[in-house]
């Protein structure tokens, strides 16, 4: 499957014009739905195809051809009958890989049991990732899986001028260095004989309480 196949997006709020710009500007050829006609105006010419109609129509994602999509995006969150009647047609559509938005847990269970292969929770993983970075040194960090993390913070001073190889991190705090940014430079891979310097950036990985804990060390 290519990563620029065509993508339908269904739903105009935040998250879904958000996905839909971004998704254009990476070179991938979407097409827009949403019902309300202010919100397809205004976009109109940023997106490479927009239309108004109800989603929630078969005869409509039919007549738009959203049958010939490989993969579809219900990014309709506050009107949740809509979200998931919305699914479900597109489920009876067949469409391969289904990505849908929720709300909440129960939304979510429910989304995946009439046919979506993908829930995302945009504003609690969000609100997650800024507690995380709001709460110690760290700079970015991404959720790999339910319990694996990937965060870019700073070296512990403990840890400057050690050679990697030396430095028994895995041992000690179940954690991998996997790349070093100097100060103007851009990143590259770590080895066992890099050392860390004040100024550097670090990507961490390893379990979440692991790289979460290794953040924290002064």
């Amino acid at each position: 499957m290519a990563e620029h196949n065509p993508v339908v997006v269904i739903g105009l709020g935040r998250f879904g014009t958000s996905l839909a710009l971004e998704l254009v500007r990476r070179g991938t050829e979407v097409l827009a739905i949403d019902h309300r006609p202010k919100i397809t105006q205004a976009l109109a010419g940023q997106i490479t195809q927009i239309a108004t109609a109800d989603a929630t129509d078969m005869e409509a994602l039919r007549q738009l051809g959203v049958p010939d999509f490989y993969r579809a995006v219900v990014a309709v969150g506050s009107d949740i009958e809509a979200s998931i009647l919305t699914t479900s047609l597109l489920t009876e559509l067949e469409i391969n890989d289904i990505w849908a938005k929720a709300v909440s847990t129960q939304h979510g269970r429910i989304l995946s049991r009439i046919g979506a292969h993908h829930v995302v929770f945009p504003e609690h993983d969000m609100g997650e990732r800024v507690a995380h970075l709001v709460s110690g040194r760290m700079l970015d960090y991404m959720q790999v899986d339910d319990n694996f993390a990937l965060v870019k913070t700073t070296p512990p001073k403990d840890y400057v001028g050690v050679p990697l190889g030396r430095s028994n991190l895995r041992r000690k705090y179940g954690v991998t260095i996997v790349a070093v940014k100097p100060p103007d430079e851009e990143f590259t891979y770590a080895t066992a004989d890099t050392e860390l310097s004040y100024g550097d950036v670090i990507i961490v990985s390893g379990r979440t309480t692991d790289v979460e804990r290794f953040a924290e060390l002064p």
